[in-house]
């Protein structure tokens, strides 16, 4: 695929469609790149940032809301497209409903063919959790490349931002399908997205 410039994001995107199950997944024709986070990391703040809309993706301060892998399509001709996933690590979540997440993560993640990339999001204010280690070893496993992407790096002082990078930095390091470098982010101020979108169409075109 020829390179392709940041404009993308300024032209044509849509939601596609939500799939609560394997069978729903749109038809693999194009590649695809993957967000994951945690509940309440800033997911759809941040897609909505990448792609320079306001309200593609839904935003709630209730987290766990997102339960289903949510699509979008981008360009026209369709270029690409981009898989919200389901949020993980609410603590209140029924137990079902988390197995029920876990499943279809993993079953994407081993199964889908044109998945290109996943980018994982960290909270700057609270660095890498035990569950986000248990995605980090999924995407391993599965051998899908992926990239961790810092999110709220506004909301914390530059020294505790270092500390807390490095520390991330040095985590990515002992994960063989993570790569190397981070991206440091803001939805709120713009921080990284420039970088973020460069990061993406580099994936895709991979």
């Amino acid at each position: 695929m020829e390179p392709l410039h940041p404009k993308i994001f300024s032209g044509p995107i849509s939601f596609l469609k939500s799939a609560p199950q394997l069978q729903f997944l749109p038809d693999p024709k194009v590649p695809e790149i993957a967000f994951a986070g945690r509940s309440n990391v800033g997911k759809s703040s941040l897609i909505n940032a990448l792609t320079n809309r306001n309200g593609l993706a839904r935003t709630s301060n209730t987290p766990g809301r997102t339960q289903e892998l949510n699509f979008f399509d981008i360009g026209d001709p369709l270029t690409f497209r981009i898989c919200d996933m389901p949020g993980y690590g609410y603590a209140k979540a029924p137990p079902k409903v988390v197995q029920k997440w876990r499943y279809l993560i993993n079953d994407y993640l081993r199964g889908r063919q044109v998945l290109k990339r996943t980018f994982v999001l960290i909270d700057s204010r609270h660095g890498i959790k035990p569950v986000d280690e248990e995605i980090f070893d999924m995407l391993d496993k599965a051998a899908v490349s992926y990239r961790i992407v810092m999110t709220k790096a506004d909301k914390v002082k530059q020294e505790e931002l270092d500390v807390t990078a490095e520390k991330v930095a040095a985590m990515a390091k002992k994960h063989p399908a993570a790569h190397p470098e981070l991206l440091l982010t803001s939805s709120e101020k713009k921080q990284g997205i420039d970088d973020l979108r460069r990061a993406v169409l580099d994936a895709v075109t991979a």
